[in-house]
């Protein structure tokens, strides 16, 4: 038996019960109906003429709906007589490549095909001015060459700094439309002044490019559509920072303030620039955002599929797995780090063979007296809320609040003959 089995090997691992958390659901049913009775503004058509060459910006998360807000902007420009193109805005994701970003557009479903517009992808960038501090500002050339520029995107707290604008519109301005330059920039003083910079240099984009309009949403808890709004650019600044205050109402949560120990069986980029995201562990990779429980001990179990060994978030974690590690592509999440200067979600935190020894570790470091009386919570990833299992040290409070109700009684967590979880 090994020093670290022999350590853990008393550590007893609670029985858990599943608990369903209750959110608003509110959502747009016909988006397209819907985006189209919002494009129809006299001030917004008026801009449009025929032949215009117009960039349309179209970021790398995964929107809901986002082919139905692209396809529909873009038939609605094309109905004036415009010729939009697709232009991906996503900093330096897809590998800073231009062959990368478009590929990140297509998975997300994004072809020309798919919304009837091409995709004009290239990391080429022109310099549009500086902040009085020096930092440059870059617009895709694509983009600053075109007759007009309309930007998507949804609009939701931002996982590393506080502000009255943080992801949204403003950011994908400042950042997305920059590419790997411009988040470099962007990054380049930390996130201690991202809230200043980021509204700074959109607005200085705002001024010098023609930004015609922009398409903005605001997700439920379950990540559906219940309000997309059309901006006129003199209308963006004010506007998405009321849409944020609605985003941080709206957001998912895990409804109690203490756990000692959360179990997150997958993180991944598709879930999550920071593999898992901090609003609802409480674990920010800077010291400048801030809400979600207090957490005294977190385990991250796996890679989910479509993050291709991008483990940016894992060195927020306590504890990891030996199968995680071996599936992490160190190139690319070091490349997270190297470009947003935050290294510390990029380390690869303490490393246990097999998921029963990850979670033994954690309860055994979680500094309570009575290891049976953990305060355990596990969600299979943090896009996935809705279900979670918690130990029975919890279920007084699951009793007691009117977001949660117990679906099941208390049972053994289930583990293969390797001690990974089932």
């Amino acid at each position: 038996m090994g020093i670290l089995q022999d350590l853990l090997k008393d550590i007893p691992i609670p029985q858990v019960a599943s608990v369903k958390q209750t959110f608003a659901n509110e959502q747009i049913d016909d988006l397209s109906e819907e985006l189209r009775n919002r494009l129809d503004q006299e001030e917004i058509i008026e801009q449009i003429k025929p032949g215009m060459e117009i960039a349309v910006a179209v970021g790398s998360r995964g929107l809901d709906r986002l082919v139905a807000l692209t396809k529909e902007t873009i038939a609605f420009l094309q109905s004036l007589g415009a010729k939009p193109f697709i232009v991906p805005s996503m900093g330096s994701h897809g590998g800073a490549t231009a062959e990368g970003q478009k590929a990140v557009l297509e998975h997300l479903g994004i072809t020309k095909e798919s919304v009837n517009a091409e995709i004009r992808s290239s990391m080429e960038v022109i310099e549009v001015g500086k902040l009085p501090n020096g930092l440059p500002v870059y617009v895709d050339k694509l983009a600053a060459e075109a007759d007009g520029i309309v930007v998507i995107n949804r609009v939701k707290p931002h996982t590393a700094f506080r502000g009255p604008v943080e992801s949204g519109i403003m950011k994908m301005i400042s950042i997305g439309l920059g590419k790997q330059k411009g988040a470099e920039a962007c990054h380049q003083l930390g996130f201690k002044y991202m809230a200043e910079h980021v509204p700074a240099m959109a607005k200085l984009t705002l001024a010098s490019m023609p930004i015609l309009f922009a398409v903005a949403t605001v997700e439920n808890a379950f990540d559906k559509i219940t309000r997309v709004e059309v901006w006129k650019p003199e209308e963006i600044e004010e506007k998405e920072a009321d849409m944020q205050k609605l985003s941080k109402q709206l957001l998912p949560k895990l409804f109690f303030e203490k756990i000692d120990v959360l179990v997150i069986d997958q993180i991944g980029k598709n879930i999550s620039g920071d593999g898992m995201d901090p609003n609802i562990t409480g674990r920010y990779p800077t010291p400048y955002a801030y809400g979600g429980p207090e957490v005294t001990k977190m385990v991250v179990l796996d890679l989910t599929k479509q993050t291709e060994g991008n483990a940016n978030g894992v060195g927020t974690a306590d504890f990891t797995t030996q199968k995680l590690v071996d599936k992490m592509d160190r190139d690319t999440t070091y490349a997270n780090g190297l470009t947003s200067t935050v290294v510390g979600p990029t380390n690869i935190s303490t490393t246990l063979p097999n998921d029963k020894q990850a979670i033994q570790a954690a309860i055994k470091t979680c500094n309570i007296l009575d290891f049976t009386k953990v305060r355990l919570v596990r969600i299979k990833n943090t896009l996935d809320i809705g279900t979670i299992e918690v130990s029975a040290a919890l279920l007084n409070e699951v009793d007691q609040h009117d977001n949660l109700e117990q679906l099941t009684d208390l049972q053994d967590m289930k583990f293969t003959t390797l001690d990974d979880l089932l």
